[in-house]
């Protein structure tokens, strides 16, 4: 009998111990954005854009992107007629950037209880 006892002990710690290893942080996740991190030009981000480092922000272009059409260059915001040119190539987000781009992306599973306005149902029909 007591045997038998420390066999169900252990299976139910084994299930408990593997049912919490999923509730620590995903070691495969990205990094949060933020203002004490540095990133490069064109560091892209999925639904924020590229980060113009000069600049200290992401864009929806890359950082002196070339259109031949209107043959200007995408930089900083703006479309110019010269390419910018500056020797920062690295550089960290202003605070409330690093906050938006945080928000923003699409790289990053969200997790929570979801909401009910979502879901259908035949009670309120």
């Amino acid at each position: 009998m007591k045997r038998s006892r420390s066999i169900r002990l252990f299976l139910i710690g084994s299930l408990s111990a593997g049912a919490l290893a999923g509730c620590g942080p995903d070691a495969n996740a990205p990094l949060a954005v933020a203002a004490e991190n540095v990133y490069t030009n064109n560091h892209h981000l999925p639904g924020v854009g590229y980060y113009h480092a000069p600049f200290r922000a992401w864009y929806a272009s890359r950082y002196n992107q070339f259109d031949p059409k209107t043959q200007r260059y995408f930089q900083g915001g703006a479309w110019l007629p010269t390419p910018h040119q500056t020797i920062t190539n690295l550089s960290s987000p202003l605070p409330e950037v690093a906050k938006q781009a945080q928000a923003r992306r699409t790289d990053v599973p969200r997790s929570g209880f979801g909401s009910t306005s979502r879901g259908h149902s035949s009670f309120y029909s």
